[in-house]
């Protein structure tokens, strides 16, 4: 069989990104106030009680070490298929296809969860200021809001994102501050990082918890065909997001500890568990802020919700223009520069989700969002630990590979992301709230797109050479890397013949 002419060279991104926007748009990902009003509670409660602080530390370090590697690689290979890109680059182009097919999975299916969460939240923190409405219209709000940003030009929803985050950082600082204009050293409490407390029961599901909370940092080089200057601001990204989400992580966790008390703490948390931050506002702030984190625990739900849509977008983008999904995919908007058709399949898929959740009658958080933000992490950390692989694979051919930066750190954020995925796959009961099999038996449905994707690449390889060879060809698509004003364009040049067929 033939293969069909090449295709017509397709509308680019506009280079209007910096580090600050791909910071915002990282760092929202991870929805850090949404994560530590609803995971750290939890976390304390049937963890290692006081021992989650050290959790985030070593969650932290452990993915500084993945992002020495990926960010190496990010230098190299500039494209805004993520994983997918990267995953070719080392492994080769199957298990690529493989891992787009993942990726496409896995940040739907949190941008669908963070829906759930938003639509449960805001509903029931209006209904208690008297605003009574259904959650189904909180959730067609929230998604109304996320397909109008996404539709429009990335810079758009970086603005908006850095608002929301700088808020919801903001508040919490604030009550650390408090805590620690009170109580002094007590809100640092020793027993934090004591070896007994550390290494005490529990310490598995606060590590899953702590690693979890990081979700979204890598989507930095799903930004780097939008970048002006993505050979330093996709590094700068990475390092930097993963730096300040694990210190805020960490240092806002342990004052919590303070402020409770190390000894009570898991009994509290147990107790009051998505309660306890309103609770510790309550005492430290008063109740006027106490209502401002409310809102802003649904903006943060929100902000999430934006910036895992944006980066789904990403995916089906590029597994559009790579003809491994519909080529329709891949249109780019004359006027806003964005992914256009991905965003609306992307807000549909959201939209029939929430639907048939709605319509069957279950919870918008205990069924919806822990199923579908449970289903996600899970295939988000096992596509890291593939990077991870894939770093070494790819340097391991090349001149300039580095003992540290090529092998030996990623080799180490491997380890950690491997122990994740056991810690997730495991205490995935625990993770989604449920026993129903049919969510515990999700994780085989990441298995079934990993194999499937494996196979299709190398159907693709018989049937069609041509195409194969430009699957996440990223020479082909190098760029001059140059830093150009907001708005303005750089010209492209291919620098690498393409690839022959491997």
């Amino acid at each position: 069989m033939t293969d069909p002419a090449p295709a017509p060279q397709e509308n680019r991104f506009r280079r209007t990104l910096g580090t600050p926007k791909i910071v915002f748009l990282v760092i929202s990902a991870a929805a850090p106030l949404a994560a530590l009003v609803g995971t750290v509670p939890l976390a304390f409660a049937i963890g290692n009680g006081a021992g989650v602080p050290a959790m985030f530390v070593f969650a932290g370090l452990t993915l500084l070490c993945f992002s020495v590697g990926y960010a190496a690689m990010s230098r190299r290979v500039v494209n805004a298929g993520g994983f997918y890109s990267y995953l070719s680059a080392g492994l080769g182009r199957p298990p690529a296809v493989g891992g787009g097919l993942v990726a496409v999975i896995s940040y739907n299916a949190i941008t669908v969860g963070l829906a759930g969460a938003f639509a449960y939240f805001t509903q029931l923190i209006a209904s208690s200021y008297g605003l009574d409405l259904p959650w189904q219209l909180w959730a067609a709000l929230g998604v109304a809001a996320m397909a109008f940003l996404g539709y429009r030009q990335i810079d758009m929803s970086a603005r908006v994102l850095s608002v929301l985050m700088i808020a919801e950082v903001a508040i919490l600082l604030l009550l650390d501050v408090a805590v620690l204009i009170r109580k002094g050293g007590a809100a640092l409490p020793a027993a934090s990082f004591d070896p007994k407390v550390v290494l005490g029961g529990g310490i598995g599901i606060s590590l899953m918890f702590a690693l979890i909370s990081f979700i979204g940092f890598e989507s930095a080089a799903l930004y780097g065909e939008e970048s002006r200057n993505p050979k330093r601001s996709v590094p700068l990204a990475t390092y930097a997001s993963v730096i300040l989400i694990g210190v805020f992580y960490a240092l806002t966790s342990w004052i919590a500890v303070g402020a409770v008390g190390a000894d009570q703490l898991q009994q509290v948390a147990g107790s009051q568990l998505g309660t306890l931050f309103s609770g510790l506002t309550d005492d430290y702030l008063g109740s006027s802020v106490t209502v401002v984190m409310q809102i802003l625990l649904c903006t943060s739900l929100f902000a999430g919700m934006l910036a895992m849509h944006n980066a789904a977008n990403r995916y089906l983008f590029v597994l559009g223009r790579d003809r491994v999904l519909p080529h329709g995919l891949s249109a780019v908007h004359a006027k806003h520069a964005s992914p256009h058709r991905a965003s609306l399949t992307q807000t549909a898929f959201t939209v029939l989700v929430i639907v048939v959740f709605a319509v069957a009658g279950l919870d918008p958080y205990v069924n919806l969002s822990t199923t579908m933000v449970g289903l996600g992490t899970l295939g988000i950390v096992a596509l890291q630990a593939a990077a991870a692989v894939s770093v070494i694979g790819f340097f391991r051919k090349h001149p300039d590979r580095h003992w540290w930066r090529t092998m030996l750190a990623p080799g180490l954020g491997f380890a950690g992301l491997v122990a994740s995925v056991v810690l997730v796959v495991g205490n995935f009961e625990t993770l989604t709230g449920t026993t129903a099999v049919a969510v515990t038996s999700l994780p085989w449905l990441l298995v079934a797109a990993a194999a499937g994707g494996v196979g299709y690449g190398y159907w693709i390889r018989a049937r069609h050479p041509r195409r194969y060879a430009d699957l996440a060809n990223v020479e082909r698509r190098d760029v001059d890397l140059v830093s150009v004003p907001a708005g303005g364009h750089v010209a492209e040049r291919e620098d690498t013949p393409r690839a022959d067929v491997a």
